[in-house]
């Protein structure tokens, strides 16, 4: 009861948030325009393509020391640490914790550059985090009214295949939707089996990222680029990049798979009657349809822009938010109660990711507008040095695996476009980038995707999975386990041998 009066909680501040009412753009444009005078940092004006929506506030990136990202580092290193050092405490402060350190970062943020700092807070919250759980939300929430039922038994070849189709899937119904729906039926399919952690590790290697790859729909990065100009069908040129990549991490996982199972010796419970696979639920595929649409109707439909306590959005946007609530509610009210509770259903995980990630949203603004300052930040050094193909792949790939992948893509999409083609239109420039020096935008891509499994931040689902297996009682490596057991083992290598092949 608890916790459900939690998730209703959280359900009600989202729904407070989308509802707030409109400010007047004209009343919005004179507060910002006073807060900048008064600010005395007038002289920076924020470029429109790294944040349409700006609307030509200051640009803090440029005058942030790197220092002003420790209480990002410090937020990163509790989610690591505490749970191993710590156990019973994180359990149950790990909100207070995730808030304390937002507080560190946004009290002297504040008091320092004062009513700019406000907007990059409000900014971030109102155009990052509430789209980011409202669609976590709702994928959640409708996926666990999807229950496969039937006799499956978790053999490497099951387990390959549960895998191999959720990877086909994340390309169309976005990684997070994919990973909710199939992350439950592994899980229970090898309950039987004492070592699962690999197994739920390379879940989320290919579905909950690299299965992405192929669409807009399938990662944030890749819808942004389609916001900016890069055709939908483009990113099947990167196509072969995914399928070397993944070939090789399903062969690794059947290996890994074939081998714990023969060691194991554990043989499946049987009853002597094999029941068929079937799917209950399945209307929530309605549901989960209208979530697909409503993201791609943002991207497509241009509806003007609204402020919401100065922050400028599209009304699409907060048309989108606003039906996805409307189709998780709706997926609450016609599922079964007995449904969810035979699927093992319960709002712990999506409450963690949201008690989580605001702590890990709000601390990494300094980090983002440093990333968005381009050479003019404190990341110069770092941006200055991206030539080559394989120079975007990497270090695109490596901030993406620790910050928001979304902005990481833009800041380097943005960084080839200048890199080429100084000087012309946007309409102009990306159709050359599409096609004359694709292999950039194809390094730039593949990097933001790919690198989102090397850590559990590093893409929305992953920190998800994660908590749900954890509440499955499969037992998950730590934040740097997780990295220096996995990551570096079996992802860093196959980028490698993508490395030089493809760039």
């Amino acid at each position: 009861m608890k916790l459900d009066r939690l998730a209703l909680l959280i359900l009600l501040l989202i729904l407070f948030i989308s509802l707030a009412p409109a400010a007047a753009k004209d009343h919005s444009d004179e507060k910002t325009h006073n807060t900048l005078d008064a600010s005395d940092h007038s002289e920076a004006v924020s470029d429109h393509a790294q944040d349409k929506g700006a609307h030509g506030h200051v640009n803090l990136g440029e005058m942030l020391p790197l220092y002003s990202c420790i209480p990002f580092a410090f937020m990163l290193l509790s989610i690591a640490l505490l749970p191993l050092i710590a156990e019973n405490f994180w359990h149950h402060h790990f909100g207070k914790i995730s808030a304390f350190w937002a507080a560190c970062l946004a009290i002297p943020f504040v008091f320092v550059y004062k009513g700019i700092a406000v907007y990059e807070i409000l900014h971030i919250i109102l155009a990052d985090y509430v789209p980011f759980i409202i669609l976590l939300w709702a994928l959640f929430t409708i996926s666990g009214g999807i229950l496969l039922k039937g006799t499956l038994r978790g053999t490497p070849v099951v387990n390959t295949i549960i895998i191999l189709i959720g990877t086909i899937l994340a390309s169309w119904m976005g990684t997070t939707g994919a990973a909710m729906l199939l992350i439950r039926p592994l899980l229970r399919a090898n309950e039987h089996r004492k070592n699962k952690t690999f197994m739920v590790v390379f879940f989320i290697f290919l579905v909950a990222n690299i299965g992405g790859s192929l669409t807009p729909l399938g990662d944030p990065p890749l819808f942004l680029g389609f916001l900016h100009g890069v055709s939908f069908f483009w990113t099947f040129k990167i196509l072969p990049h995914m399928l070397v990549t993944c070939i090789i991490l399903l062969v690794i996982y059947f290996i890994l798979d074939s081998y714990y199972y023969k060691k194991e010796g554990v043989t499946a419970p049987d009853d002597g009657e094999k029941k068929p696979l079937r799917l209950v639920g399945t209307y929530n595929f309605l549901f989960l349809g209208g979530v697909v649409g409503s993201v791609l109707m943002s991207g497509i439909v241009d509806l003007g822009e609204v402020s919401t306590l100065g922050v400028h959005r599209a009304v699409q946007d907060w048309l989108r938010d606003g039906l996805l609530i409307v189709f998780g509610i709706g997926s609450l009210m016609v599922t079964p109660k007995a449904l969810k509770e035979e699927n093992e259903f319960s709002w712990f995980p999506i409450i963690e990711v949201a008690y989580l990630f605001i702590g890990i949203f709000i601390t990494m603004v300094p980090c983002l507008l440093l990333l968005k300052a381009g050479p003019n930040g404190a990341f110069a050094f770092l941006i200055n040095a991206v030539k080559e193909p394989f120079h975007y792949f990497w270090v695109t790939g490596i901030l993406s695996a620790f910050l928001d992948n979304a902005p990481t893509y833009l800041t380097f999409f943005n960084t080839a476009l200048g890199s080429f083609y100084a000087g012309m239109a946007e309409s102009q420039a990306v159709p050359l980038l599409m096609t004359e020096n694709a292999i950039y935008l194809k390094a730039i891509s593949t990097g933001a995707v790919f690198f989102g499994a090397c850590s559990y931040i590093g893409n929305a689902p992953n920190f998800m999975v994660r908590s749900i297996a954890s509440e499955a009682g499969t037992p998950m490596p730590s934040f740097f386990g997780y990295i220096l057991k996995y990551s570096l083992v079996f992802l860093i290598p196959t980028f490698v041998i993508v490395t030089f092949i493809f760039f």
